[in-house]
C-alpha cells in the first residue's frame, strides 16, 4: 500500500524521510516523498525554489504534481539535488510547487489523496522549528515548514506530524521543543542510516547529516553554518516523536498567516510581517555577494594551516565536531568547492571523519 511523506522543508528532510520510511516499514514498497527542491546556493544559485518550468524530463503524476526522475535535469542557470537524490533512492520525489501559496500546495495533496489513496501521509520534520511561534531569535527558515504545514491542515485526509532530531537544525533548542512532543515513534540507529549512507557523502544538509551521525552514536557539539547556537550531539538526537498538527498550527503564527494565500510572493510578505525577514530575502543578498566568487585551486598545506587554526578556536569554545558544509564557509572557500575539501581532509586526516560529519579531537 502507498505511504505519502511530506518533507516539510525540502532539503535534508526528504533524505530523513527516505531514511525514516525505511526504518518503520521496510525496504519493500518505498513512500511517495513530496518535497520542495529549494537547495541551498552551493547546489542552485538562484534563490528561493524551484517550480516544474525550471526541469526538463519532469513525469506527470496528476494534473498538478511532476515527480522528479534520475533523468530530470534543472533549467540553467537554477541547480537541484533532485534528481541525483532520486537516482540514489527507490523512492518516487514529487515535487512541491509553491508558486500559488497555500492554496496551491493543498490542491497538490487533495490530487495526491484522490490518485494513491495512501495508506498513511507524515509531515516530517527535521530539527524541529516546525513548532516555532515566529518569533524566535535563533529562527531562520520557517517559510518552506510554515507553508507545507498550512496545508496539510487543509486536506481531506489525517496527517500525521514526525519531528526528528529535536534541536538539530540549529534553530530552535531541544529544552523549547520537549513540552510539545508526544509519542516515541522511532529512535534512528546505525542500521536504520545504512540505506541514504551514500547520500550523506554528497548532500549538503546539516541537520540530516547530525541526525544520522547521532544515530550512528556520535556525541558532544557540533558547530554548523549560521547557527547562532552549538548544536548538542545527545541521545535525544536520533529520536522520532509525534506532535499534534493543530497544535503545530495554532502555535506557528506565519503557517496561520499563510493558509489562504495564492502565491509565493504572498506568503513571503507574510514572513517579513510576522518574522522580520524572509528566507528568500536573505537568498538573494547572499547570491548578489557571491556571483563574482571564483573558486581557486586547493593549496593542502595552507588549507590544512587553516584548519588547525579553525580547529583550535573551535575546541577552545567546546566544540567536537562540524560538518564539511561548515567547514568549507570557516576556511573562506566558496561552496563549490566542498567536494573537492572534504576529500582532501578525508584523504588527510582520515581518523577525523565522523561520517557524515568532521570530528574536532579534544588534543591537536
Amino acid at each position: 500500500m502507498t505511504r505519502l511523506i511530506v518533507a516539510a522543508g525540502g532539503g535534508g528532510d526528504a533524505v530523513a524521510a527516505a531514511m525514516l520510511d525505511v526504518a518503520l516499514y521496510g525496504d519493500g514498497d518505498p513512500a511517495v516523498i513530496l518535497t520542495y527542491a529549494w537547495d541551498r546556493l552551493l547546489i542552485d544559485p538562484v534563490p528561493g525554489p524551484r517550480d516544474p518550468s525550471n526541469f526538463t524530463g519532469l513525469r506527470p503524476l496528476t494534473p498538478a504534481v511532476w515527480t522528479v526522475p534520475a533523468t530530470a535535469s534543472p533549467v540553467a542557470p537554477a541547480g537541484s539535488a533532485l534528481p541525483r537524490l532520486a537516482a540514489d533512492l527507490p523512492h518516487t520525489l514529487a515535487l512541491i510547487d509553491p508558486r500559488d501559496g497555500v492554496e496551491g500546495i493543498t490542491r497538490q495533496l487533495d490530487e495526491l489523496v484522490t490518485h494513491l489513496a495512501p495508506a498513511s501521509i507524515d509531515l516530517l520534520d527535521v530539527g524541529g522549528d516546525i513548532l516555532a511561534q515566529g518569533d524566535e531569535p535563533t529562527l531562520k527558515s520557517p517559510l518552506a515548514d510554515a507553508l507545507t504545514l498550512a496545508a496539510c491542515c487543509q486536506v481531506n485526509a489525517p496527517v500525521r506530524l514526525l519531528l526528528a532530531g529535536p534541536g538539530l537544525d540549529g534553530e530552535l533548542p531541544a529544552a523549547d521543543l520537549r513540552p510539545h512532543l508526544h509519542a516515541l515513534v522511532h529512535t534512528l540507529t546505525p542500521q536504520d542510516v545504512g540505506p541514504v549512507a551514500a547520500v550523506l557523502e554528497w548532500h549538503p544538509s546539516e541537520a540530516t547529516a547530525m541526525l544520522a551521525a547521532t544515530a550512528r552514536g556520535a556525541r558532544g557539539t557540533c558547530q554548523v553554518r549560521d547557527a547562532r547556537l552549538p548544536v548538542p550531539l545527545t541521545d535525544e538526537g536520533p529520536t522520532v516523536h509525534q506532535a499534534d498538527l493543530d497544535d503545530a498550527f495554532n502555535r506557528n503564527r506565519l503557517a496561520r498567516a499563510v493558509a489562504t494565500t495564492t502565491s509565493l510572493a504572498e506568503a513571503e510578505q507574510h514572513s517579513r510581517e510576522i518574522c522580520g525577514y524572509s528566507e528568500i530575502d536573505y537568498e538573494r543578498n547572499k547570491a548578489t555577494w557571491l556571483k563574482d566568487r571564483q573558486p581557486a585551486p586547493l593549496e593542502p598545506d595552507a588549507i590544512l594551516s587553516r584548519l588547525d587554526h579553525f580547529e583550535a578556536d573551535a575546541r577552545d569554545r567546546g566544540i567536537t565536531h562540524t560538518t564539511f558544509r561548515h567547514l568549507t564557509e570557516a576556511l573562506s572557500l566558496p561552496g563549490t568547492q566542498r567536494t573537492e575539501l572534504r576529500d582532501l581532509l578525508i584523504a588527510t586526516r582520515p581518523e577525523q571523519h565522523t561520517a557524515p560529519l568532521w570530528h574536532i579531537p579534544a588534543e591537536a
